[in-house]
């Protein structure tokens, strides 16, 4: 909880203060910036280069605002910086803004980071800021579940900022600093406030060399540190991301793979097979926003939450709302059916924060949809409904992304410079490669044996009346149907496995109506007996475990594949991943999600593609 003593924010769970009464901004600067000698090690970078900063404690995040500032005055273009944070009490938006408007000089950042902030979810999100080159993970859950899944020695510098150690002694825990040590490398730098005997006992156990040095103002003293040297923990290699990729597939999955690997300087050659983008799965007219959780907290549910959090960031970059294209109008998840009742009363006996998810009763229900609703749900305020093909344009209106429409890849091998992708007519050479196209992987060698599995799904159009027009929500159940635009209402989705007809087909158009019928009884009575006036069917790809296929494949050979029904959400994040893992830089997923996500088991091959370490950055 935060709260206030004297003009500065102060927490009232461990009774102590964020940051000097004196100037928070100053302390910063000396025990963290300088006291990891930041200034000088951002502008020794490289072009293609990242630096990793870990943190115990977000707080306010006005660590992360100032080493984003430093960064941007002293490091060179095409240099970026990882920031990886924790925090397991985050500050409500409004505290989150008092607490930055003391700090006038870093308004620009901390505007950028409030618009993200209102995007967070439980568990890891990953934004972008300053058009990419700065990259924050922040994990909003307990330090010591967080920093065992970060990569080893995957960090360069260490501000240990968890509020005094005798107020807050679980985050100066020896667990805590081993795993510190665990995703440290030698060279790497640390600083903290404290200069406490224990905390420095356990850093030089954990193999930090440490020293008292001056502290700020009346603080005589801190803790400077640096990782001593082992056999198992040597200094990363310094590599540098590829210059050239090939993206194979123009859908969702493909296109956020080119943004996320043009953002970080590489030159894209993105091949589509259909005369124009986003022609299969991702065509669809318009999309929902649907992060449909489990009860319990397993990998799959945290995967999506973390995707739902991330989609919406990344909507939120490339096309703000605008009732057109993109709308925030809220999406409803009915409790209409006994399962689903079971389901989502679990979920509502869990504390959620109200920006994510609410649960609400029928008569809220139908307050919040615009028709009067007999069931109750879950209230999802962000939710709502995209056009998918927009979205792709958007995510490749890059100058490092060169697009070659009516062009099948049949052949993709490897070479001693990178990969080798030809078809009728044409030949394209790339360092690195992405396979993004859907079930038609499989026509290719490499992915022949790959469990992926076609999946038909038809929409449905639903001319609105004038009672249905009063609808202002996305509605959900076991189908879904979303606000009329332009006197449509798109509804959906079936699916039928192992069938790749495109086809409209009536009985699917019967099918939609029938699952509104159940579960939205007063949906369709508002639409009277209007009839399907057009429809849509495109073809999604699946794989066994429900979990996307994501990450390397083999030695420069990455996928993005199966996403199923959840594209919308999960193809930013999966092009995160293969991103992070094709530059060397800080993934923004857990380990234990990495490896459920990774190709290789289900494509029956053994061993497990581990996340790069960090580039490292100039010492």
């Amino acid at each position: 909880m935060l709260d206030w003593k004297d003009g500065q924010p102060f927490s009232s769970r461990f009774g102590d203060v964020y940051f000097s009464t004196e100037s928070g901004l100053e302390e910063t600067r000396h025990v963290f910036l300088q006291g990891n000698e930041l200034g000088r090690r951002f502008a020794a970078m490289c072009a293609g280069e990242s630096i990793c900063i870990g943190e115990t404690g977000f707080g306010t995040g006005l660590n992360f605002l100032c080493a984003w500032q430093l960064f941007e005055h002293t490091a060179p273009l095409g240099a970026s910086l990882d920031f990886f944070s924790t925090e397991k009490y985050p500050i409500d938006d409004d505290a989150l803004s008092a607490a930055l408007v003391l700090w006038p000089e870093l308004v620009v950042q901390a505007s950028a980071l409030l618009a993200s902030w209102r995007r967070r979810v439980s568990g890891w999100n990953r934004w972008h800021f300053a058009g990419g080159r700065i990259r924050l993970t922040l994990a909003l859950e307990d330090v010591a579940q967080a920093l065992p899944q970060l990569p080893s020695h995957s960090v360069d510098a260490w501000f240990l900022d968890g509020l005094s150690p005798t107020k807050n002694p679980q985050m100066w825990s020896d667990e805590v600093l081993m795993a510190i040590a665990r995703a440290s490398h030698a060279g790497t730098t640390l600083t903290a406030y404290t200069s406490a005997g224990r905390v420095q006992d356990s850093l030089q156990v954990a193999g930090f060399e440490v020293k008292r040095v001056p502290g700020y103002s009346r603080k005589w003293e801190m803790t400077q540190g640096r990782f001593v040297s082992s056999d198992s923990q040597s200094s990363p290699a310094k590599g540098a991301p590829p210059r050239s990729a090939l993206i194979i597939g123009g859908g969702l999955a493909g296109c956020a793979a080119a943004h996320a690997l043009a953002q970080r300087g590489i030159q894209v050659t993105l091949v589509e097979s259909a005369s124009q983008l986003a022609s299969a799965a991702s065509g669809n007219p318009r999309g929902i926003l649907h992060a449909r959780f489990a009860a319990g907290m397993n990998i799959l549910h945290r995967f999506v939450l973390a995707s739902y959090g991330h989609a919406l960031g990344l909507l939120d970059e490339v096309m703000p709302v605008d009732d057109v294209l993109r709308a925030e109008c809220g999406l409803l998840q009915l409790a209409a059916t006994e399962s689903e009742a079971k389901r989502i009363g679990k979920l509502a006996a869990q504390e959620w924060p109200p920006h994510l998810l609410q649960a609400v009763d029928a008569e809220q229900a139908s307050q919040l949809a615009g028709l009067p609703m007999m069931h109750g749900g879950l209230w999802f305020p962000a939710g709502g409904w995209v056009v998918p093909p927009e979205v792709s344009a958007r995510l490749v209106q890059h100058p490092n992304i060169i697009i070659q429409l009516d062009s099948e890849v049949t052949s993709l091998e490897r070479t001693a410079s990178g990969w080798h992708a030809s078809g009728d007519g044409f030949v394209i050479e790339a360092e690195q490669a992405v396979v993004c196209s859907a079930h038609q992987a499989k026509k290719l060698a490499q992915f022949a044996g790959c469990p992926l599995l076609p999946v038909r799904g038809q929409i449905s159009m639903l001319a609105a009346t004038d009672a249905s027009s009063r609808m202002q929500a996305v509605l959900c159940a076991e189908g879904y149907c979303a606000p009329a635009v332009e006197g449509q209402h798109v509804a959906g989705a079936t699916s039928s496995f192992d069938d790749d007809g495109t086809d409209i087909r009536e009985v699917d158009h019967a099918e939609n109506l029938a699952k509104i019928s159940a579960q939205m009884p007063e949906l369709r009575q508002a639409l009277g007996d209007i009839q399907p006036a057009s429809g849509r069917a495109g073809v999604r790809c699946s794989a066994p475990g429900a979990m996307p296929l994501v990450g390397e494949v083999e030695l420069g050979l990455y996928c993005s594949l199966a996403h199923g029904t959840r594209g919308l959400l999960t193809a930013g994040i999966a092009a995160e991943i293969i991103a992070a893992q094709m530059c060397g830089q800080l993934p923004p997923l857990p380990a234990d999600i990495l490896d459920a996500l990774s190709p290789l088991p289900r494509m029956g091959r053994s061993g497990s593609v581990v996340a790069p370490a960090s580039n490292g950055g100039r010492q």
